[in-house]
């Protein structure tokens, strides 16, 4: 049951997104520049492979997007994430880091740290790299089992000790809360403190892709409660900021596990161009409710002209979001949990209160 105090916090941050959205600041590019990737990972939402039939986009293509960007945003207010995939299988990362950050936007990767060495490590900070994400999704072999891929987790934990050794850049480690991660919390979040890691986001997984028809992959409400749980005890011993991930209004669990409350900023402040060239929004989020293509439009025009589903949820109150009570401040949920029609495909409070 959420009490008056936090009703009234939601309330206020109500308004403050309501303002938010009728500006959409930009603020935030995700560029998917490849489909390639060296693991098999039983999570992926984008059923990447070490060849794709989809080549490379050649970062020239992106010009144009960032072009358009600059025209109408500082983009120094810009983050480019790089996402894939795997974008450490480019051998031409670097070159394409040194270009956004010429431009003038900053720019950061999230990646598995199978490639990351020191020697690339360095050269990725010459190029500009000012963000990096890696996952870690266990101890041992239950990172391994995640990833496909026996004797990875030795090299995913050697990347992050390297990145969180440096200082040179803003750096998260990101779990997947399953079954078999679970139970191992505790052991990750002594190993994330012992490799000096000041900041980790934990996700659940979302029934699309791969994971969709694995049951391993899915938490019972008792486990998702006991997840969250440990999220709010670890932020009270303050010796690591851990953080739920941004994809569900939580009901009671609100301002208790993240740094804010819920907001979906999907087509608000984040953009995303897909390995297609498809404009879109969270890459999270299904080819169908891509906007434009960065072959046929500008990128801007699109940004101020064609994201109304995003910006004006209304459309969602259908289903079991009709008589929802919650509805004004979920707005409906992440559109990454919605399927070609629009219907909802999970809901974490329903997941929540049973």
């Amino acid at each position: 049951m959420i009490g008056l105090k936090k009703r009234l916090a939601l309330e206020v941050n109500r308004n403050v997104q309501n303002s938010v959205i009728r500006e959409h600041p930009l603020s935030t590019l995700f560029w998917e520049c490849t489909l390639r990737c060296n693991l098999n990972c039983r999570h992926c939402g984008s059923d990447c492979h070490q060849t794709a039939a989809l080549k490379d986009m050649p970062v020239e293509d992106l010009f144009p997007a960032l072009d358009s960007i600059a025209r109408e945003c500082d983009p120094h207010k810009v983050m480019i994430i790089v996402t894939g995939g795997e974008p450490l299988v480019r051998k031409d990362l670097e070159a394409c880091g040194k270009e956004f950050y010429r431009r003038g936007f900053p720019w950061g990767i999230v990646t598995n740290g199978l490639q990351l060495t020191p020697e690339r490590y360095k050269s990725l900070l010459a190029s500009g790299l000012r963000a990096v994400t890696i996952s870690l999704d266990g101890i041992g072999e239950t990172h391994d089992w995640m990833r496909g891929r026996s004797g990875v987790f030795p090299r995913a934990l050697a990347a992050i000790g390297m990145v969180a050794a440096s200082g040179a850049v803003e750096f998260d480690v990101v779990t997947c809360v399953n079954k078999r991660s679970l139970q191992e919390l505790p052991k990750i979040k002594e190993q994330l403190i012992s490799s000096g890691v000041r900041d980790w986001r934990l996700f659940t997984v979302f029934p699309v892709g791969r994971a969709a028809q694995d049951p391993e992959l899915q938490l019972s409400r008792e486990e998702f409660r006991a997840a969250l749980d440990f999220i709010k005890a670890t932020r009270k011993e303050g010796r690591i900021r851990c953080r739920y991930g941004c994809e569900g209004f939580l009901g009671d669990y609100e301002g208790e596990v993240r740094d804010s409350f819920f907001f979906c900023g999907a087509g608000v402040t984040v953009a995303s161009v897909m390995a297609d060239g498809s404009i879109a929004a969270c890459p999270s989020i299904r080819a169908d409710y891509s906007q434009g293509s960065i072959y046929r439009d500008d990128f801007m025009t699109v940004w101020n002209e064609r994201y109304a589903p995003y910006r004006d949820r209304s459309w969602m109150r259908s289903d079991q979001c009709a008589s929802c009570r919650w509805f004004r401040h979920c707005r409906g949920n992440g559109m990454h949990l919605r399927d070609a029609d629009g219907h909802l495909l999970f809901c974490h409070l329903h997941r929540l209160e049973g």
